[in-house]
């Protein structure tokens, strides 16, 4: 019999697939819970149960299937030093998650000497799963109880050439307002022909879709990021930092459908 020889990085996706699987079961099951613990962490953000429980389940998960990996996630930090890193953020939207909001994701990314190649991103409350990997195209699964993967659609940014065509998310204005940067944001919010404060992992995935053309944030970490890249650039798009530099590492994000991005860069750098 022949055997199908995969590509690393498709063998890889299938693994942060099977993660996601792993990390939405759990999840699932400890939100809405009345009796959710929930505790402040050393920075005054929360962690709760569910946190804590998936990123442990998908460490365990990678220490049997790439033990040689390296591992970086929010809440147990990181172990090893290979070139190539899972970087995990158990429960992006944890304020949401405690709250009974739907609005959360788990993410997961495989970078490769400091690049992003693999992304996933699975929101089971909100019924939605997007991944995406070098080479490989951008997928989303908008009905994650069906597991024939023929039912995915691959997805792409829009067409909108100009900011005052496009739509865009700033997540929290509060994090703008503590680094003082309030002008681009409401330059862009007046340019632009419609905007929304949409937080975490959506307003990517939705630049990613087609639906938005920016998405902007500060104050961010590497596992806020790093998953969403892949999806974002196979979906056609551009991710950087407001500051125009590649890559999860600088603390923040400015992702939008590439043909507007100079133009935004242009608002912050003006700034």
């Amino acid at each position: 019999m022949a055997v199908e020889l995969l590509h690393p990085i498709t063998a890889d996706l299938r693994l942060a697939r099977q993660l996601a699987d792993i990390a939405d079961e759990i999840s699932m099951d400890y939100f809405r819970r009345r009796d959710l613990g929930v505790y402040v962490k050393e920075d005054r953000t929360h962690v709760t149960d569910g946190d804590r429980n998936v990123e442990q389940a998908l460490r365990a998960k990678l220490a049997e299937e790439r033990p040689s990996d390296s591992v970086f996630g929010e809440e147990y930090g990181s172990e090893g030093n290979s070139r190539r890193q899972w970087i995990i953020d158990p429960i992006d939207g944890t304020a949401n998650f405690m709250r009974g909001v739907p609005i959360w994701a788990t993410l997961i990314s495989l970078v490769i000497d400091g690049r992003p190649e693999v992304g996933v991103v699975s929101a089971p409350a909100l019924n939605r799963r997007w991944w995406g990997a070098t080479g490989h195209g951008a997928y989303l699964d908008d009905d994650l109880a069906d597991s024939d993967t023929a039912t995915d659609r691959r997805i792409h940014v829009s067409g909108v050439e100009t900011l005052e065509d496009g739509q865009l998310s700033y997540g929290s204005m509060q994090y703008w307002m503590e680094i003082d940067r309030l002008e681009p944001i409401v330059e862009l919010n007046d340019r632009m022909w419609r905007s929304r404060s949409i937080g975490d992992f959506w307003p990517y995935m939705l630049v990613a879709e087609g639906s938005f053309e920016v998405a902007c944030e500060v104050g961010l970490q590497p596992y806020d990021m790093a998953a969403l890249i892949p999806v974002i650039e196979e979906a056609g798009g551009q991710f950087t930092s407001i500051e125009g530099k590649e890559g999860p590492w600088h603390g923040s994000a400015l992702a939008t459908n590439a043909n507007v991005h100079e133009a935004a860069l242009e608002v912050f750098h003006r700034a």
